[in-house]
């Protein structure tokens, strides 16, 4: 997959601007908050998956504006070509649509024009706590299995629902709260045993190409491991019984695939607690190296790679692996200095306060 052109109005730092990329690597530099990373930000946004930042979609706008609107144009290898286009409010419904119809919800977008995000902050992957992790697992998954996503957005839902309900009880369960609480931990169970089933399988096909990752960044054969670690034993339906009381006087649900985690082990010590930063690092790339190759193997569209200001976070020796690792295809860089020597760029942009400029390449 690659993208063609962007066209953005109103988004973070941009007033206007209209962008084309080529097939290869594309180079956008810039200072500190001169929008170089809200640029590859959107493209992030278009691919169905947020923002990398984590930011809310209001935070999105211009803040002159009302609404902020992306339009871009993706192709694959077989000359098809999408227009994607989404209008995202300050308060309200966003819109999207693709070749003109309209989606009825913003997760449509997974799977439509995939990315594989690399950035500054992937160290938390490893070194944070353990909604980065479940993150980490539901793009992939959201990206590979066409059902997924909705699966999630499902389960959130019952969550908000099933909590509400605790939170209003007060820390007791008069009249029908109990039966209405029953309804939901039959729908949670159901569908977060489902979330549970398909992040196993992501795992599963993760593990070889995590390894296989791993090793070719760090230049040395290890032991990777990787586990999935649930908040619950035995049968999650069960498990929501047991932990009733608790959940009434926390007034909150404290186990099901929301409370999981996904443990990581480097030569036999936890990659969290006592890897090196070194081995750390290896790893969050591994972890995104990992995503890219099961799509591609799996005969998925290829992702487009985003590399926000990576290279200025590793060693020489971690960033000729890099490069040496990364698949062949269409590759949109941002950093605030130069390349490193490996990287040889199709085309450059630089971005100055929200204006985006391109700069000549030698030949």
């Amino acid at each position: 997959m690659r993208i063609r052109s962007l066209t953005l109005q109103n988004w973070r730092c941009y007033k206007s601007a209209n962008v084309s990329f080529g097939d290869g690597l594309t180079v956008i530099v810039g200072g500190n908050g001169q929008g170089k990373t809200s640029l590859i930000e959107a493209v992030g946004w278009l691919s169905g998956l947020g923002s990398f930042r984590g930011a809310s979609d209001d935070a999105l706008v211009h803040v002159d504006a009302p609404s902020t609107v992306l339009r871009a144009t993706a192709g694959d290898d077989n000359g098809r070509d999408q227009l994607i286009e989404a209008e995202v409010p300050r308060s309200g419904r966003t819109r999207i649509q693709i070749n003109r119809q309209r989606l009825s919800r913003a997760g449509d977008l997974v799977g439509v024009m995939p990315v594989t995000m690399f950035g500054p902050d992937d160290l938390a992957l490893v070194k944070g706590g353990p909604a980065r992790r479940r993150s980490w697992i539901d793009a992939a998954a959201a990206t590979r299995y066409p059902r997924y996503g909705g699966l999630r957005t499902e389960m959130e839902r019952i969550l908000r629902q099933r909590n509400a309900l605790l939170r209003n009880a007060g820390g007791r369960l008069v009249g029908d709260a109990g039966i209405t609480l029953d309804v939901w931990d039959e729908r949670l169970a159901a569908t977060g045993s489902e979330v549970y089933r398909w992040r196993c399988r992501m795992l599963n096909e993760l593990r070889p190409e995590l390894t296989a990752a791993y090793e070719a960044i760090a230049r040395l054969s290890a032991d990777v491991c990787v586990d999935y670690m649930a908040s619950w034993s035995g049968d999650l339906g069960e498990a929501l019984v047991a932990s009733r009381s608790v959940d009434v006087r926390r007034a909150m649900t404290t186990i099901g695939p929301h409370r999981d985690d996904v443990r990581f082990g480097v030569n036999g010590v936890s990659a969290r607690t006592q890897a090196s930063q070194g081995e750390q690092r290896s790893l969050a790339l591994a972890m995104r190296l990992a995503v890219d190759s099961v799509l591609r193997n799996a005969g998925e569209l290829a992702p487009i790679l985003l590399l926000d200001d990576v290279f200025s976070e590793l060693d020489t020796q971690r960033t000729d692996a890099l490069l040496e690792c990364l698949p062949a295809g269409q590759c949109l860089v941002t950093t605030a200095s130069a390349l490193p020597i490996g990287a040889v760029p199709d085309q450059v942009y630089r971005v100055t306060r929200g204006q985006i400029k391109p700069v000549a390449t030698p030949r």
